[in-house]
């Protein structure tokens, strides 16, 4: 009996740290993946679809080009991202949502939200909400960005 235990607790580590490639978000088990859950990258069909284009590259960069500029334990708004993206892509001509440019940042938020829960998957940042680390996966509401510490 004790060897099953630990069996299981084996498959259940080696299942519990896997997030998704598209929007950063922990990737929950199900059985219909036990064959080949190591191959198993995106989290959904929807992100599978999305996948991580030029636009989420260029917000990554974005957040860590804000980040390197602010005091070592500074936070930024995924906004601020989102933004700075939407304005290097006015200033090249192209449109991200047919608004206008004022606007264009907006369609980013998500995206930009994506881009910083990869960062925190990659290490490379926390999200904090009132000053506290939370879990990228379930925050809900204003996060922050900050660099990891």
């Amino acid at each position: 009996m004790g060897r099953k235990r630990e069996a299981s607790d084996t498959a259940a580590d080696a299942r519990a740290d896997k997030t998704c490639a598209s929007c950063g978000r922990r990737i929950e088990w199900r059985a219909a993946w036990a064959r080949d859950w190591e191959a198993v990258r995106y989290c959904s069909d929807a992100c599978r679809a999305r996948t991580v284009r030029p636009v989420d590259r260029a917000l990554e960069e974005s957040i860590r080009g804000l980040l390197a500029q602010r005091a070592h334990d500074a936070t930024i708004c995924p906004s601020e991202a989102a933004r700075a993206v939407a304005a290097a892509d006015g200033a090249t001509g192209h449109a991200t949502d047919g608004g206008t440019d004022d606007d264009a940042w907006r369609a980013l938020m998500e995206p930009a939200r994506r881009a910083a829960r990869r960062l925190v998957a990659a290490g490379e940042v926390e999200i904090t909400q009132g000053g506290r680390v939370v879990d990228p996966s379930t925050a809900k509401g204003p996060i922050r960005v900050r660099r990891a510490r």
